[in-house]
């Protein structure tokens, strides 16, 4: 996941599909190296959506699931993506190595008196909040059912040949056509959800009511543990980016934790402008030609890919584990700092002159410093 200098957003899930097999495990592209690769090519999430497919056409999907030599055969084959801008959003899904279907979520249509588009993601679902009142979100499943605004050549007639889907059922659903274990992706009302995806559903329904959602109701939906949205395994990270429309001329704030599980970690601001930096600390080493990935064969061995910041926070982690009142007292006071934060952007964000880029250029990089300083004063 990740956002780029034009206000474009791009997250992927792993999905299971029927298209699964040992070959998945042949280095094709990951749909980690497609987020990249769109969001350094693509000024639109129509570009970047068309950056995407290109490459799926042409080189296909694939990959081993994890560096580590030990790792079991099958790789991720499959993938779900959110491509998001201030004017519109997409959401791409793949079946294996080339097949894809493409989405455009038409309630989206942004003007500039509204709301900015809420998008979030983390290591398990992505979630859009689109004014007024649409919302859309990914997880670990296919979502896109019969509205298929885009997809590849001979996606229908590979499901036929494969005996997955025939004119005679009616209209072609994608989702139930390739899913290795179809889940339901709508919410009946009243329906009480099951599994993350229909859960991270609700949950955008319910905090959107009123035609009011805000940065601190999606990262409360980030929170959220009951709906298994909320992990505590090692993830990445977690992301929050509020992007306006380009006639606004505001600054797109994009909010990172950088360490796992959001209920524990403090989002932190990053905004593109003069100067802007994220520092030193929230940089994974740097291995050189003795890294793993560019040796031959590759991924023999392993690496600690771990920057500082993330570190240091598995000491509050810990802590929080074993209920230490210090290391509660320290996560509320981190949280409070959050709001503060939020607060002050919010402001700034709004003008877009070089007295407003000169206050917010290193936020990011004060943030995660005064971080770094809370977890110095634990003790385990």
């Amino acid at each position: 996941m990740g956002a780029n200098e034009h206000g474009v957003c791009i997250g992927n899930e792993a999905v299971w599909t029927k298209e699964n097999s040992e070959d998945n495990s042949t280095e094709r592209l990951l749909g980690m190296d497609m987020v990249r690769l769109g969001l350094e090519r693509a000024e639109t999430a129509q570009q970047g959506m068309d950056i995407i497919t290109a490459l799926l056409d042409a080189h296909g999907q694939g990959g081993p699931r994890t560096p580590h030599p030990s790792s079991p055969p099958g790789g991720w084959g499959s993938s779900s993506f959110m491509i998001c801008d201030g004017c519109e959003a997409w959401v791409l899904e793949t079946a294996g190595g080339s097949h894809w279907a493409a989405e455009r979520v038409t309630r989206f249509q942004v003007k500039i008196l509204l709301p900015s588009l809420i998008w979030q993601c983390l290591g398990n679902s992505c979630h859009l909040n689109c004014p007024p009142g649409g919302v859309r979100n990914i997880s670990n499943q296919l979502t896109i059912r019969t509205k298929i605004d885009k997809m590849s050549v001979g996606l229908k007639e590979h499901a036929q040949a494969k005996g997955w889907w025939s004119p005679d059922d009616g209209e072609f659903d994608f989702a139930k056509a390739y899913s290795s274990d179809f889940e339901e992706t709508e919410l009946a009302p009243g329906e009480t959800p099951s599994g993350r995806q229909l859960c991270g559903t609700k949950l955008l329904q319910e905090k959107s009511k009123g035609g009011e959602f805000s940065i601190n109701d999606m990262m409360s939906i980030l929170r959220d543990d009951p709906s298994g949205i909320c992990m505590d395994s090692g993830t990445t990270g977690s992301q929050v980016s509020i992007l306006p429309p380009a006639q606004a001329n505001c600054l797109a704030s994009h909010w990172f934790t950088a360490t796992p599980n959001p209920s524990r970690s403090m989002f932190k601001p990053f905004l593109f402008c003069d100067g802007s930096t994220i520092g030193e600390k929230t940089v994974s080493p740097n291995f050189g030609d003795s890294d793993p990935v560019k040796c031959k064969p590759r991924f023999q061995t392993s690496v600690d890919r771990r920057h500082a910041l993330y570190v240091a926070h598995e000491k509050l982690r810990s802590m929080l584990g074993k209920g230490d009142s210090k290391a509660k007292a320290l996560l509320a006071q981190m949280h409070e700092m959050e709001v503060f934060c939020i607060s002050d952007v919010n402001e700034v964000s709004g003008c877009v002159d070089s007295v407003s880029s000169a206050r917010v250029s290193d936020i990011f990089k004060h943030m995660v410093d005064l971080e770094m300083n809370f977890y110095s004063t634990l003790s385990t």
